[in-house]
């Protein structure tokens, strides 16, 4: 029998925040929900069908606040008036938590524009379409009241932008530009009190059932629960995280790893006017070596 991970929260760590999350429904989206709920923020829940609502009765039935809201987050209209309903509904927003999103695996000689668009639609455009609204809000509240505001975002990225997954050409694009969309906003929205952080998550979801092992039978902890992500989540939309924006993490088990932003990691300069082909292979061409010394190799895995 499989060990349950049940995270623990006092209620206290988020009381009077109201908390956003989509894709909600199920998963780690679920787990990251229940857990905002116990910590005490009240919880608009989105995701498409019936497991918005259900997920917040499970909020209210442990003695928390929410509201389920279904809807396609991938609609521009639709997202932000996603954010407005928290606002109408509770009178602020405190915590933005992007989950949503959808798989249209293939090789990128194979993909076809509708796999590709649909991929970058929920992830990319869905993050982007609340983040606007979001912002929008704290922006306009900043201004008005001169104070800066309890403010967070948590986008969820993934290895893949890093490493670029050769079978997900458009799952690894629409993960890149969120990574970046999150640094943007940390840089941009900063001085409103936005806090801005993205999570890239290994952990088991029906995503990514075939990514990682079965969980382990008897006393083990199941390194790749999505319990593990929740307290992260929390964490970040603290007001004790007031410090910590533009960040992102690999959160997995009992461990994160705080990812270190694109650095040079080599300079060279022509010793004529310009370059030439014999030169640039002689200077480039050999620090890069076979072309995986410098870069990443097929499989590369971050170890933490």
């Amino acid at each position: 029998m499989v060990k349950l991970l049940v995270p623990s929260f006092t209620g206290s760590e988020l009381e009077g925040g109201v908390a956003v999350v989509t894709g909600a429904g199920a998963g780690l989206g679920r787990a990251e929900a229940l857990a905002l709920g116990a910590a005490g923020a009240k919880v608009v829940v989105n995701d498409i069908g019936d497991g918005a609502e259900a997920v917040a009765a499970e909020i209210v039935a442990a003695g928390g606040t929410a509201i389920g809201v279904a809807g396609d987050i991938g609609d521009w209209d639709f997202a932000t008036g996603l954010v407005r309903r928290a606002i109408d509904e509770y009178g602020d927003l405190n915590v933005l938590v992007n989950n949503a999103g959808v798989l249209r695996d293939r090789m990128i000689f194979s993909i076809s524009a509708d796999e590709w668009d649909t991929v970058l639609r929920v992830h990319l455009r869905g993050h982007a379409a609340t983040c606007q609204a979001a912002t929008a809000y704290w922006r306009e509240r900043n201004k008005a009241t001169g104070e800066q505001q309890w403010a967070r975002i948590v986008n969820t990225a993934s290895e893949a932008f890093l490493f670029g997954s050769p079978g997900q050409p458009n799952y690894s694009a629409a993960k890149a530009g969120i990574a970046a969309l999150t640094l943007s906003i940390a840089h941009g929205a900063g001085r409103y009190g936005v806090r801005a952080n993205a999570l890239a998550p290994r952990a088991r979801t029906a995503m990514t059932e075939a990514t990682f092992p079965p969980a382990p039978d008897g006393d083990e902890i199941d390194p790749w629960a999505i319990e593990h992500i929740a307290p992260v989540v929390v964490w970040l939309g603290t007001r004790a995280a007031d410090h910590v924006t533009g960040n992102v993490f690999v959160v997995y088990s009992g461990k994160i790893g705080v990812m270190k932003a694109p650095t040079l990691d080599g300079v060279f300069g022509t010793e004529g006017e310009t370059w030439t082909v014999d030169e640039l292979e002689k200077t480039v061409g050999a620090f890069l070596g076979d072309g995986n010394r410098h870069g990443f190799a097929v499989g590369t895995d971050l170890k933490l």
